[in-house]
């Protein structure tokens, strides 16, 4: 399950790079260094959440359930502080839509990392 979820991080990371790109070249006022940036925060910190995770899996259930809560407002508040970094940083250049597609990663690795994750522990019963 650790190379299949690895695959699947891997795979978000490319395909919302690859469409961060294209709307970099349809629309230049994206950001895509930012777009990118926030990526593979996400990415890291999805796989990195993951497997600690996983090593609660074959304890108690609270344990397990502890740790996907934990792991999900971990990245929340990665994202948030990124968020709150970037605004302060480029005050006058902020582009709004941009910002709501740094949140909108976060949507896109939580819910495969708790797809994931839902679908080990069903396995490990």
């Amino acid at each position: 399950m650790n190379k299949y979820f690895i695959f699947i991080d891997t795979l978000i990371f490319i395909i919302l790079g690859a469409i961060f790109y294209a709307i970099h070249n349809a629309a230049p006022d994206y950001q895509l260094g930012v777009l990118m940036i926030g990526n593979a925060i996400m990415a890291i910190l999805t796989a990195t959440s993951y497997l600690i995770v996983k090593k609660t899996v074959h304890e108690r259930p609270q344990a397990f359930v502890r740790g996907v809560y934990g792991a999900s407002l971990l990245k929340l508040m990665v994202c948030m502080f990124s968020i709150l970094a970037y605004v302060l940083i480029n005050r006058p250049n902020i582009h709004k839509p941009s910002v709501f597609i740094l949140l909108g990663i976060y949507i896109v690795y939580t819910a495969a990392e708790t797809i994931s994750l839902s679908k080990l522990a069903r396995e490990s019963k």
